[in-house]
């Protein structure tokens, strides 16, 4: 009975009705559903329109607008916002030739929205293409009942203490594996450079891993990944949060860990230069904490704690193989002599943009301090 009150009301509808129509022929008519990311930078907003072929490219997705004044992103006076298509993906709610599209949003002036972080780190990403910057980021999210409290935990109390959760086996370890194994194949489904999944170290919360992605692709695929999870969790009835410390008390916060390397450093002997980008790191921590949650830092400051396998706030470390410090370098790459590190600053709810934008300007721009360089369109 517990479980059942914690889920939606519109996810108890017969969905085996719902497909009657789903799979119904379209005569040559596509379903394009606009993604956007919304005014408080975290939230995904979408809308859908008929095109009438199958858009081949992003090239052959128009533009369209939206009411800015309702997503926290203009005043009523004057709210028209532009959805500018970025990225094309196919579509695992409504199937082929269906689309999900990814948007920059512009203001009524064409200039990028305040949330709209994508358009400078596009600027920052074809400045330093020769060095082909990877990424691979593991998104930690937790499910919450439809009441806010974690999916599948006792009403009146809390699950056992943390030990058996992580990658857990077993109806008395894990809830919701429904959800990420749908989550999943929407994302595979969708092209979504989706890579990996488990369960995480508080019951409840889980992470999906999306790369190794290039550059800007990196944002927009882990964007996408979360729009579809959002939309998977809609059809079960509960939701995903990507708070980064949603319990207090004596359970893990949920981070968004950003593994990165760049050509030189995945070469026999990179080692060497992997080390010279902690080295720039280490002295630009603060800018790097300001950029990794959206409220400059404050959000991670919960989460960011020294404890539950961060590091705190305030300091930088750096080591092999050590989950306690700000950037860990995995064991193989130390023994081996290249590869790639890990940042393990980033909270759950960063912005995908912003936190590979700094890494870059930091380690191949070799920028420094608190302000960053305002670069001529390339």
């Amino acid at each position: 009975r517990a479980v059942a009150m914690s889920v939606s009301h519109s996810s108890r509808l017969n969905k085996l009705v719902r497909e009657q129509y789903v799979r119904l022929p379209q005569d040559g008519l596509v379903q394009v559903t606009y993604v956007w990311i919304d005014g408080s930078g975290e939230g995904v907003r979408c809308k859908s329109r008929t095109l009438d072929k199958e858009p081949k490219s992003i090239e052959d997705v128009p533009e369209w607008n939206f009411d800015g004044s309702s997503t926290a992103q203009a005043e009523g006076s004057n709210s028209d916002m532009f959805l500018v298509p970025v990225c094309m993906f196919r579509d695992p709610f409504c199937l082929d030739p269906n689309k999900l599209v990814l948007c920059e949003v512009l203001k009524y002036n064409r200039k990028p929205a305040e949330t709209n972080l994508r358009h400078t780190c596009k600027k920052v990403m074809d400045l330093v293409k020769d060095s082909h910057p990877w990424f691979g980021m593991e998104q930690e999210y937790t499910l919450l009942g439809i009441n806010g409290h974690p999916y599948g935990w006792p009403d009146n109390g809390f699950p056992g203490p943390q030990g058996p959760y992580y990658c857990g086996v077993g109806a008395d370890k894990v809830y919701g594996r429904d959800i990420v194994e749908s989550h999943y194949k929407a994302c595979l489904y969708a092209g979504v450079k989706i890579c990996g999944t488990n369960a995480e170290v508080m019951p409840s919360q889980w992470e999906f891993q999306v790369g190794p992605c290039e550059g800007i692709e990196m944002g927009d695929h882990l964007w996408m990944a979360r729009f579809i999870l959002h939309r998977v969790c809609e059809d079960f009835g509960v939701v995903a949060t990507l708070d980064p410390k949603p319990m207090t008390g004596n359970w893990n916060g949920a981070g968004c860990h950003t593994n990165y390397s760049t050509e030189e450093m995945r070469r026999e002997g990179g080692l060497k230069h992997i080390e010279a980008a902690i080295e720039k790191l280490s002295k630009r921590h603060d800018y790097h904490i300001c950029v990794y949650d959206p409220r400059g830092g404050r959000d991670n400051s919960r989460r960011l704690t020294g404890h539950h396998e961060t590091s705190n706030i305030f300091e930088f470390s750096a080591g092999v193989a050590n989950r306690g410090a700000s950037i860990r370098i995995p064991r193989q790459v130390g023994q081996d002599g290249y590869g790639y590190f890990e940042d393990r600053r980033p909270a759950a709810n960063c912005d995908p943009y912003a936190v590979t934008e700094a890494i870059v300007r930091t380690t191949v721009l070799n920028e420094t301090g608190v302000e960053t360089k305002d670069y001529a369109d390339h």
